[in-house]
């Protein structure tokens, strides 16, 4: 279950805000050899991977991978888990999404998290996951920012949305837990504390994910201090 506590106070905030947020807020001091990368070092394999999705019902541009660390980007790790295969990890501290795999593996993606305030952690699942999903501000964001009133019955699907090209939305038992795991049109987001709580992809990203991944599934935040698995 999600750690109490840390669910009350941060589902508040989530409440208060809801999952946008193009708020810059870093994830300090870079890794030694990381960072965004120019063009012509990226490997085809890659421009091949975060390509522009033209088959899509609302078209996703191709990702500018040299606003992204390189250690975000998408790639098959080995990775030690005790549960099942189809178990979603997410290292909050790393900025990672594992999708545990058979043979000790995993798909390791790169994340936007929760910043200060706003981080949270536990267990859930995934209750169900919706392709071109409609964002519904909270009426606390309304009230604040009555701009955002225009959208009080729901934000179509689109390009503009928040929650990107998919959202897997993750329950604690019966109940909405009121956090996604969702798409995003800010790729330089990918890596930072810059959410109000959820956890953010590319739409590339979460567009793979969603097609791996089962409702019903299970899924485990790790937050700072916790025992992490390791993964190389």
């Amino acid at each position: 279950m999600l750690n109490r506590r840390l669910f009350l106070a941060a589902a508040a905030a989530s409440l208060a805000t809801g999952c946008a947020s193009s708020r810059r807020i870093g994830p300090g001091p870079a890794r030694p050899g990381t960072g965004p990368v120019a063009s012509a070092r990226i490997s085809p394999e890659y421009l091949t991977m975060y390509r522009a999705m033209p088959e899509e019902r609302f078209p996703v541009p191709a990702v500018d991978l040299t606003k992204i660390d390189p250690l975000y980007y998408r790639q098959l790790v080995d990775y030690a888990a005790v549960e099942p295969a189809g178990t979603i990890i997410v290292d909050t501290p790393n900025r990672f999404l594992y999708l545990t795999m058979e043979n000790g593996k995993a798909m390791r993606y790169g994340v936007g998290i929760g910043r200060a305030g706003f981080a949270w952690g536990g267990r859930a699942k995934i209750q169900y996951k919706k392709a071109w999903p409609t964002w519904t501000p909270p009426k606390e964001m309304i009230e604040r920012d009555p701009d955002s009133a225009k959208w009080a019955n729901g934000m179509p699907g689109g390009p503009d949305n928040p929650l990107g090209a998919r959202a897997l939305y993750l329950y604690e038992g019966n109940r909405d837990s009121i956090y996604r795991i969702h798409g995003t049109n800010q790729p330089w987001s990918i890596g930072l504390n810059i959410s109000s709580g959820c956890i953010r992809m590319n739409n590339d990203d979460v567009t793979d994910l969603y097609s791996r991944v089962e409702g019903g599934a299970k899924v485990i935040v790790l937050m700072q201090g916790a025992a992490l698995y390791k993964g190389v």
